[in-house]
């Protein structure tokens, strides 16, 4: 089980929660319930009742969906420290994508009806819902321009250069070491790519030294050359 501190401190760096009192995230904290999930396993179904909100302590989690003819198309995982399911749950509509764990994953969920009475009487939480939002539009807007107008080395630069601000802020430099602990076809999936031509744009990542591949999935990127390849 994640410690109090710890759930506390990942609720406190969120855009959803991170506007309310040391006192609410207390409160909020000893709602919650924690969650285990083995590889593979479906959390939540398209077309399923938002009943409760996530928080992922350990692990990944894709969110996908299917389209008509059987693909599966992931935009998004949710690691350690951020929240996913969330849509539902604030709109009282069902589930809008597959929620689906990605090696084993531990979470803590909250229930629609603990987060509702904290939204009614939390200003600062109504905020933080908006922010919330206009983040996941944003993120959303963004994926949709790189996959419609960029090639995959593109894309894929711009994947590497968002989990690096994601990690270490906007004013990231030099070279950091990143780790991605998942399979090329779950990159592929992330980027809107088939596997081979994934690989084949990492290779051109590499020559170009924009990226260096280490054991585990490790990727040392050179945020530089990052930058100027999707200037």
């Amino acid at each position: 089980m994640s410690s109090k501190d710890e759930a506390t401190e990942m609720l406190a760096n969120t855009d959803l929660f991170g506007a309310i009192s040391a006192d609410d995230l207390d409160t909020l904290v000893a709602e919650m319930r924690e969650a285990n999930y083995s590889s593979s396993q479906v959390i939540f179904a398209r077309g399923d009742a938002g009943r409760d909100i996530y928080l992922v302590i350990k692990g990944r989690v894709r969110l996908s969906v299917l389209t008509a003819e059987g693909r599966e198309l992931s935009f998004a995982h949710a690691e350690a420290g951020q929240i996913f399911g969330e849509i539902a749950v604030l709109d009282g509509g069902e589930r809008t994508a597959d929620a689906t764990a990605v090696g084993k994953v531990t979470a803590l969920t909250l229930s629609k009806a603990s987060l509702q009475r904290l939204i009614d009487s939390n200003i600062g939480l109504r905020q933080g819902v908006i922010r919330f939002l206009c983040n996941r539009l944003r993120e959303a807007d963004q994926q949709l321009e790189g996959i419609a107008l960029y090639p995959i080395e593109i894309r894929l630069a711009r994947f590497f250069l968002a989990t690096a601000r994601q990690k270490e802020g906007p004013d990231v430099e030099g070279k950091m070491t990143l780790s991605l602990p998942i399979s090329q076809s779950e990159l592929a999936l992330l980027i809107g790519a088939s596997r081979p031509k994934v690989n084949a744009a990492l290779a051109l990542l590499e020559s170009s030294n924009a990226i260096e591949r280490g054991e585990g999935g490790k990727f040392i990127c050179d945020i530089d050359q990052l930058e100027d390849m999707t200037a």
